[in-house]
């Protein structure tokens, strides 16, 4: 009993640590701990959770990660209803609703709150007991769909709150997607070849309806709570401005740029001031939502409808325009990819005069049956890249163009390939010089050759000062150590340690030079698997399709992208070059039990100071051990670093599990070797 006690307090314990972190991380955007840090606290409630399922419970940190799916949504009845806003355009109709609302209430001296009309999804949450218990869409206002489990993947929303909050209450909240999120989320559906989200509203609905939470989770969806619907068994402040700032004081997410205003006059100015800043926003917002700070007056006001009076969307203007599409350009990613963009005759939208547009891939420009020479659709909707939204079809003379994306690189020449599935063609070319920089960060990274020294500057001036034009011309830099000194930021110790990394890489194992070389969709375990099976890179780069597919955890794409990287005369000249400088291309393959680590297991906690984590992991599979990330009964060796995590350690000590310094892993992998 003692024993299943402290189990109970660990978890609550963990608990607690990891609410605490995630409203560091989600609301005050301001982390205490490390990923890794906040990873092993998570990976621990887990397993204890899992050992002591009798101690789980709905607001626990690991329930976020998304249920299986369900069937279909239920429906939620809504004791107070969600009403929708009345907009206003401009400045005359927001002095009608002013005076309007002044009117019934006169007499009554009151100030006003701002805040910004997000574009995403109002929902309503409820927490009983201090536990969020069901999460729903605003549906017609009286009735939404039950969105609970979706909505425990949001970060930034409150599993639990503060015992000393009301017994019953809900809180209503913008869930929305960020704009950066927004763009990672259409370029990766570009690159799958599904269709993309027409806005961030669109995408951040179609998040949270998903059947399966799971894809819910891995969306970076975020919310912002902008009033409390109701509250029961406590009294709450006395106006709006008060009632948000409560909120927060229960670790709800609050929008910073919210204003309290003594009078319309000040309205007005915010409003302006965010019609010029609209475009800095993180989030998409479609204008400002006015409201009467004083509650007991919003009561007295009512609502018409489903709109109450005492509140009013003030709309920005509108930010679409009209244009012809002159041609459509190429440019080419850092990951060579070949990007359609549109070259536009010149149009005023927003204020911003527009000359380019995106256009994202061939498949969303053959979906939206855009030519070049059509009269089109172009739309800011906030982002700092303009899009083509489609053509105006009704405006087509019939001598617009069917647009076809090339065959070969625009920059350097080189085949263009669209791999199987995939909606984006790519360069193949490993020295196209719009990949080049990538490519070289890419090649002397920790995970890749782990040339310590050279980082994304540095990588850009030896680019720029025609040091290098690929990753092979590092293995030349030691004849240029002169050019090197007079370089800035260089002297003559940073060169001495660069030239001596790239010396030291050369005795990479052969998985890390393919992994290296930035073949597309080869990863570190892919890498693996084929210096593994081929052992050498010239059978790898001689390996058929047919021989590539043989391997089981070979697809068609993964072949097809070995074979066209391999068929680049300028690739295999890069590969000839790093073999005559001596980079290990060949590895002698051993049987797995013959190798001297063979049936160990080791894990690392802390930072290791003489080489990366991700080095020493690769040595000790290279000689046949095994690394996890996770202390078990089966681990041999507990390796501890500087700043080591308490959860391994302690665990380590339980269960008696031998633990030793980076400097006898040193010396055993030494003698190993």
């Amino acid at each position: 009993m003692a024993k299943l006690n402290q189990v109970k307090q660990r978890i609550e314990k963990l608990r607690a640590e990891i609410n605490h972190h995630n409203y560091r991380y989600y609301v005050l955007d301001s982390p205490e701990i490390s990923d890794a840090e906040y990873d092993e606290l998570m990976r621990e409630l887990q397993k204890l959770e899992e050992e002591h399922p009798r101690f789980l419970t709905p607001d626990s940190p690991t329930q976020r990660v998304g249920a299986a799916p369900v069937e279909a949504f239920g429906v939620v009845e809504h004791p107070q209803p969600l009403l929708s806003l009345g907009n206003a355009f401009s400045q005359e109709e927001l002095a009608a609703w002013y005076k309007r609302t002044s009117k019934p209430i006169a007499g009554e001296k009151f100030d006003f709150t701002c805040e910004h009309k997000i574009d995403g999804l109002a929902v309503a949450l409820t927490y009983v007991d201090g536990r969020f218990t069901t999460g729903a869409t605003r549906g017609d206002g009286l009735r939404g769909e039950d969105i609970t489990q979706n909505l425990r993947t949001i970060r930034s929303i409150p599993l639990s709150v503060p015992r000393d909050a009301p017994a019953r209450f809900e809180v209503r909240g913008e869930v929305f997607l960020p704009k950066a999120g927004f763009e990672k989320l259409n370029r990766e559906r570009a690159e799958e070849g599904l269709p993309l989200f027409a806005n961030p509203r669109n995408a951040a609905a179609g998040s949270v309806r998903q059947l399966d939470p799971r894809i819910t989770a891995k969306r970076p969806l975020d919310i912002y709570i902008y009033m409390l619907g109701y509250a029961e068994g406590k009294a709450t402040p006395p106006t709006h401005w008060e009632t948000m700032e409560y909120l927060k004081s229960l670790g709800f997410k609050i929008n910073p740029n919210n204003e309290l205003l003594a009078s319309i006059d000040r309205v007005e100015k915010f409003y302006h001031t965010w019609v010029e800043r609209r475009e800095s926003l993180p989030y998409e917002a479609d204008g400002i939502v006015v409201k009467v700070n004083q509650l007991d007056l919003q009561e007295r006001l009512g609502s018409i409808g489903h709109e109450p009076r005492w509140a009013i969307a003030y709309k920005f203007p509108a930010i679409q325009g009209t244009t012809r599409l002159i041609d459509i350009g190429i440019s080419v990613g850092r990951t060579g990819t070949l990007n359609p963009y549109a070259i536009l005759e010149p149009v005023s939208v927003g204020g911003v005069t527009i000359k380019q547009a995106a256009l994202h891939n061939e498949d969303d420009i053959r979906r939206k049956d855009i030519r070049i020479g059509d009269t089109v659709v172009v739309q800011r909707a906030g982002e700092v890249i303009p899009q083509v939204v489609g053509p105006v079809v009704s405006k087509r003379s019939g001598r617009e163009k069917v647009f076809k994306m090339p065959k070969r690189c625009p920059v350097c020449g080189a085949e263009a390939i669209k791999p199987e599935g995939e909606a984006m063609s790519r360069c193949t070319n490993a020295a196209c010089p719009a990949q080049v920089q990538e490519r070289l960060e890419h090649f002397v990274s920790r995970v890749g050759m782990d040339i310590r020294g050279i980082g994304e500057s540095q990588s850009a001036m030896l680019l720029r000062e025609g040091l290098v034009k690929n990753a092979a011309d590092l293995y030349d830099l030691k004849d240029k150590r002169e050019q090197l000194v007079n370089l800035e930021r260089m002297a003559e110790k940073s060169v001495s340690n660069i030239l001596n990394a790239i010396e030291n890489s050369k005795r990479r194992p052969l998985s890390r030079v393919i992994f290296a070389l930035g073949i597309l969709h080869i990863g570190e375990e892919m890498a693996e698997i084929l210096a593994s099976h081929f052992g050498s890179m010239n059978r790898l780069a001689n390996a058929s399709r047919e021989k590539l597919l043989s391997i089981p955890t070979v697809g068609p794409k993964i072949a097809d992208s070995i074979v066209a990287f391999f068929r680049q005369e300028e690739n295999q000249k890069i590969i000839q070059r790093l073999k005559d400088a001596g980079v290990k291309l060949e590895e002698k393959k051993a049987k797995p039990e013959e190798l001297p680590l063979a049936g160990l297991e080791f894990v690392i906690t802390g930072r290791l100071e003489a080489s990366s984590r991700q080095e020493a992991e690769a040595k000790i599979k290279g000689l046949g051990g095994t690394t996890k990330d996770n202390v078990t009964r089966k681990t041999t060796y507990l390796v501890v670093g500087a700043d080591p995590g308490g959860t391994k350690l302690s665990h380590a000590q339980e269960l008696g599990i031998k633990q030793i310094k980076e400097e006898k892993l040193r010396r055993l992998l030494e003698r190993k070797a």
